[in-house]
């Protein structure tokens, strides 16, 4: 049985979220960044943390968690299955020959060209 998805996109709707979804990628990623430099650092001060609430940078690193949070859940409100943030890979449901597939996306692609079963991932992505 196919997952419900929230909606199901054309190829032409996908291509007109790309600009919107870029930005959210960007600054997705800019989160993502910031936590990574951030993590290392993090063990005494969430060792810590019990007894002083982590802290300055305990709260920074919160942000930037919750931040990211948010970011991708702005593209998951938006119907698009998040599949890998660090390529800034991109699922549309979408209907092809009476069967759910995915409309397949990441930068630096201008525009949505490839598709792959739900199963098959990026390796069997196919040219529309």
């Amino acid at each position: 049985m196919e997952p419900a998805f929230q909606r199901l996109f054309t190829v032409e709707e996908a291509n007109a979220l790309l600009p919107s979804l870029r930005e959210i990628l960007n600054e997705a990623a800019l989160h993502r960044d910031a936590l990574r430099e951030k993590a290392p650092h993090m063990e005494p001060i969430l060792r810590a943390s019990p007894s002083n609430g982590g802290g300055k940078a305990g709260s920074e690193y919160g942000v930037e968690a919750y931040n990211l949070y948010l970011a991708i859940g702005r593209i998951r409100e938006l119907g698009v299955v998040l599949k890998d943030l660090d390529m800034g890979l991109l699922d549309f449901p979408h209907e092809r020959g009476g069967r759910i597939v995915f409309l397949c996306w990441h930068p630096p692609e201008e525009r949505v060209e490839y598709w792959h079963d739900l199963d098959a991932g990026y390796a069997g992505r196919q040219p529309l």
